[in-house]
């Protein structure tokens, strides 16, 4: 009788998320503007996080690798974007990072230590759940934008307090209650941070993102955000003060043991940057409240107050149907299950861009009002 593998207990695992609807699987595509093109088959795209859809930069390759930017990566590019972005911010210095998940675990790791308390959202990104875990320091998980919970919590001994929190919380669409969270950081002398990579670019004044929205900017101490969003790019990045910033420099192990980005994607951003970013936003806008508004009157229960626009389903087999029935109907639109969401919170992610066009909006709800029939009526 032959003997099991060593690695054959990797099939139970992948047999029980198979059992439970949570296995998945790499499906590869062409996008291109509004649209994805998957086995020959051209969709709507509707889970594309480049919101604001500034048309394509033309860029110059140069580099493209060189090593970790202690060593030698450190292009002279990275300074032009790194001072644009810090004065985009309000702040007085910046950090890139190869990604936005990076700059999580960066910078939250090299700020909060042993002895310290961090106060976070429940609903936070999983890069943000597993920064905490590195830094040694009391987690104290409070309900979802829940200040009551949050007020109670703050109270918890701790050397250095922090408070971190999404600006646009990525898999509800809902918008943190920022005033509120810079007032009890105020009156309990602890540090705001604010991870923003939905809302960067996208809302604010010039798109500075959601602080600037409610206007408490100043009142971050920390914030962290992504360029492959709003801006389209790639990349990830902190802003804080100098001093947050060179200890970051110092002692972010996601920064220091990793290569940089290649400089063309460092210059690629920085133009789309420099583009006109505000038309695009009234454009992300206008299509935001036609898909909201259309998809309140098929009946939907539509909370968002954003460009991402949840439907909840509940089960994860159902939302795998309904994922399924638009795909073959001619949208893109992927199923959010466990662990991404919690278990029975199954859903249709739809992402919004400035890329969709009217008349694509308008043919996707009328995909949607068949889909309401099938899984609702």
């Amino acid at each position: 009788m032959a003997s099991k593998h060593k690695l054959s207990f990797v099939d139970s695992e992948l047999t029980n998320l198979k059992q439970n609807n949570l296995y998945r699987k790499l499906r590869y595509g062409k996008a291109n503007a509004s649209t994805i093109t998957i086995n020959n088959k051209k969709l709507v795209n509707l889970c594309s996080n480049d919101y604001l859809g500034i048309p394509t930069t033309k860029i110059q390759i140069k580099q493209l690798q060189s090593s970790s930017r202690l060593v030698s990566g450190n292009d002279e590019s990275y300074k032009k974007l790194e001072e644009t972005l810090a004065k985009h911010k309000s702040h007085q210095n910046c950090l890139i990072y190869p990604t936005g998940y990076m700059a999580n675990l960066g910078a939250i790791s090299a700020i909060a230590k042993k002895g310290d308390l961090i106060l976070s959202d429940e609903l936070n990104h999983a890069s943000i759940i597993e920064s905490c875990k590195l830094t040694d320091a009391k987690v104290s998980i409070y309900k979802h934008n829940d200040m009551q919970d949050l007020n109670k919590k703050i109270k918890q001994k701790g050397k250095n307090k922090f408070i971190i929190t999404e600006g646009i919380f990525s898999m509800d669409g809902d918008l943190s209650p920022l005033k509120q969270i810079t007032e009890i950081s105020s009156k309990s002398n602890a540090i705001t941070i604010v991870d923003d990579a939905h809302g960067d670019f996208v809302i604010g004044k010039d798109g500075k993102g959601t602080p600037d929205h409610f206007k408490v900017a100043k009142e971050v101490d920390l914030y962290m955000s992504s360029l492959s969003k709003g801006l389209g790019s790639f990349g990830g990045y902190v802003s804080s003060h100098n001093n947050v910033i060179d200890l970051c420099i110092n002692k972010s192990k996601s920064f220091i043991y990793t290569s940089a980005l290649p400089s063309f994607l460092v210059e690629y951003s920085f133009k789309r940057f420099q583009s006109n970013r505000e038309k695009q936003k009234r454009k992300l806008i206008k299509n935001t409240e036609q898909l909201t508004k259309g998809l309140k009157q098929l009946g939907f229960e539509i909370n968002s107050a954003s460009q991402i626009i949840p439907i909840i389903v509940g089960d994860e087999k159902t939302a795998m149907e309904f994922g399924k029935f638009l795909f073959d109907n001619g949208i893109f639109a992927q199923p959010i299950r466990y662990p991404t969401v919690p278990k029975n919170q199954a859903r249709l992610r739809i992402s919004v861009t400035a890329w969709l066009s009217g008349t694509e909006i308008e043919n996707s709800l009328g995909i949607f009002e068949k889909a309401f029939k099938k899984f609702y009526d």
